[in-house]
């Protein structure tokens, strides 16, 4: 099995920054796809950011320019710098990892509880 453990949300006036953290624990052979998705209330989860294992980097256009993923492979842990916060960004925000637990094993996704980030105007 494996566990997605999200940090960093909080309160926020607008303008203002928040990193979040997701580390993935387990067993894990390899990662793939790592990302961020968010749900606001009463809306749909929509996609906000992923990381390739490869490096590239694709966002909504809704945060294109101010939220930020990052990834280190090291320590299986994915990162988004969100700046320029809006109150429209407010959400609980999920992370997600495509894993491989073994060498012989399918990708399959796996997520994270959420962590609530909550901007004020």
């Amino acid at each position: 099995q494996v566990q997605l453990v999200e940090s960093g949300g909080g309160l926020v006036q607008a303008g203002g920054s928040l990193r979040l953290s997701c580390a993935a624990s387990g067993s894990i052979f390899n990662i793939n796809g790592m990302g961020w998705y968010r749900q606001a209330p009463g809306k749909q989860r929509e996609w906000v950011a992923t990381s390739t294992s490869g490096g590239s980097t694709n966002y909504a256009d809704s945060v294109r320019g101010r939220f930020t993923i990052s990834r280190d492979n090291d320590k299986n842990t994915v990162y988004l710098q969100m700046n320029s916060l809006k109150p429209e960004d407010t959400a609980v925000y999920y992370c997600n990892a495509n894993v491989r637990e073994r060498s012989w094993s399918g990708y399959r996704d796996y997520w994270g509880q959420g962590t609530q980030v909550t901007v004020s105007s």
